[in-house]
């Protein structure tokens, strides 16, 4: 064996996102394209000499051949240790699992989450640092600025190595160890819930679904429902990781998880259902003929935590991402704790958790978590809610609707545009960011704005101002339209408006979500000119 020095040039398209860098699956395949973002990571990180990293992914297409060049890579740059995912597996919230159990500096994560797989797919690279959560925005910066001076790159020359079989072997002066990928997950999820009662749960007779749509989590549903919790293995619907995910689009929401939908709101449907996405950090939960929004998730979880184990001495306080609905700010109120209010992305979660501010935190594209580890995490939403119906002897429905009742309904619906032009995109944020000061007083599809603003978010831990992350328009009667960028697409521009209206009348809790909006869906359409611009009539997806 021996460590090359490869003379490369920078791509200046290599700038992380919400969640890392994320392309099409031919961009990663040009030559020199991974092996500069990940020197890029490492000279970030003052190098990965003497420092110890986890390594894994989905099981997407490409994920077992980058494994191979990152661990060529790391070994070449100095690391002490490594450990990688059998078969290359690792859901995200395992690998934030491990580097906390085992205090490693840091993981490398194979992943484009819920965006499609295969050879015409996505692909993802995610750094997360050594609090097991994903870089902040400080690290991200220095990784895009090393990759955009970045004039060579360290590699062995070692063989590949083989993925399948648990083991510890040496490359050049690193220990490389291919790892159980579910037993140190699987121990914590048992450690935190009432694994006994959830198990008599099931042994009287309860039904649920849980479709792991080809992703990651199979392996995880099997070893915690089934094996541990005693679920039949007829409860889990499409548990192979795929490297095409089965022609899935791994996003756990009422489109893409139709099948598992059409389950759950058939006339015999089971008790409960859920979904995860592709790394499975996103989880959608149903129960009979019932539809939990991850907004209302957060909130339900929060206002009954009494019930699991782990949380019962009570919470510090929530955290949820300025889009999510403001259901989870009526629990704080009444249990007298901090709500915060973070910018999309997660990473933004890290330093409320590592200071003890927060317990539970969310975000309304399908990703709850809390200070366990520093991810959302998929099937720890679900044992959750498992917990929850075990406790409470209630459905699905009945604790969300007695939530309601207490707390009031938060109507709300994202849509999305997707594949815009991306200047046009920008144009029309441009515009609306201009018209803000504008708004005040004026009505809008017989709404009167109350206050427009850019938000901008001051981490109370460190100070980091991030700046430019959605524009708010609020009205009366506590109201909310939310328009910004996405992140995490790879084609063109996605235009995400997030619609919010509070309902405190029981009465009027049962009517259809986007009636109950529509006053707002028009409001949104006049004031950025959505139509006119995009010449979209509707959104490409609903949620």
């Amino acid at each position: 064996m021996a460590i090359k020095e490869i003379k490369t040039t920078p791509f200046k398209d290599q700038k992380p996102g919400t969640s890392g860098l994320r392309k099409k699956v031919k961009v990663f395949q040009q030559p020199h394209y991974l092996e500069n973002f990940i020197q890029a990571i490492f000279n970030a990180i003052g190098g990965a000499s003497g420092k110890t990293f986890v390594i894994g992914g989905d099981g997407r297409f490409y994920n077992s051949r980058a494994i191979q060049t990152i661990i060529k890579m790391a070994s070449a740059n100095g690391a002490s240790a490594l450990y990688i995912g059998q078969n290359g597996i690792l859901s995200t919230p395992a690998a934030s699992c491990i580097i906390r159990k085992h205090k490693l500096s840091g993981g490398i994560i194979l992943s484009a989450s819920h965006n499609p797989g295969g050879p015409d797919g996505d692909f993802g690279v995610k750094f997360n640092i050594e609090n097991g959560g994903p870089a902040p925005e400080q690290v991200t910066e220095r990784i895009f600025e090393e990759a955009c001076k970045i004039e060579r790159y360290l590699i062995s020359d070692a063989p590949d190595l083989d993925l399948t079989v648990q083991g510890e072997t040496v490359v050049e002066q690193t220990k490389v160890e291919i790892i159980d990928p579910v037993s140190d997950y699987a121990d914590l999820m048992e450690s935190i819930f009432d694994f006994n009662a959830i198990r008599s749960l099931f042994s009287k007779g309860f039904r649920m679904k849980y479709d792991a749509m080809n992703a990651v989590t199979g392996p995880y549903a099997k070893e915690i429902l089934v094996k541990r919790l005693g679920a039949p293995e007829s409860c889990l619907m499409h548990a192979e990781p795929l490297e095409d995910f089965g022609g899935f689009h791994p996003d756990p929401n009422l489109k893409y998880a139709k099948e598992l939908v059409q389950e759950l709101f058939s006339d015999n449907g089971p008790d409960f259902g859920a979904a995860s996405d592709g790394d499975g950090d996103r989880n959608m939960i149903l129960g009979r003929n019932f539809f939990v929004t991850p907004s209302d998730s957060l909130a339900v979880l929060a206002s009954n935590a009494q019930f699991v184990p782990e949380y019962k001495k009570g919470l510090a306080g929530i955290a949820r991402s300025m889009p999510t609905s403001r259901a989870a700010d009526k629990v704080a109120e009444h249990l007298g704790i901090s709500c915060y209010e973070t910018p999309t992305g997660w990473k933004f979660f890290g330093n409320l958790l590592d200071a003890g501010r927060i317990t539970l935190c969310g975000e309304e594209s399908f990703g709850t978590g809390s200070d366990h580890i520093r991810e959302k995490d998929g099937l720890w939403a679900v044992l959750f809610w498992l917990n929850l119906l075990a406790a409470t002897g209630k459905s699905v429905e009945k604790i969300v609707r007695d939530h309601w009742h207490k707390y009031g309904r938060h109507f709300y619906s994202r849509h999305d545009y997707e594949a815009l032009d991306p200047d046009i995109a920008k144009k029309l944020m441009d515009d609306l960011r201009a018209k803000l000061p504008t708004l005040k007083n004026t009505t809008v599809s017989g709404l009167q704005v109350r206050h427009a603003d850019d938000f901008s978010y001051v981490d109370p831990i460190d100070g980091h101002v991030s700046k430019h992350q959605g524009i708010r328009i609020f009205f009366e009667n506590e109201a909310r339209l939310v328009f910004r960028l996405s992140g995490t697409g790879t084609v063109g521009a996605t235009l995400r408006v997030y619609i919010e209206h509070y309902e405190p009348d029981h009465s009027k809790h049962d009517m259809p979500v986007q009636k109950a909006l529509e006053p707002l869906i028009k409001a949104a359409d006049i004031i950025a000119e959505i139509k006119k611009r995009t010449g979209r009539y509707q959104p490409d997806l609903i949620t």
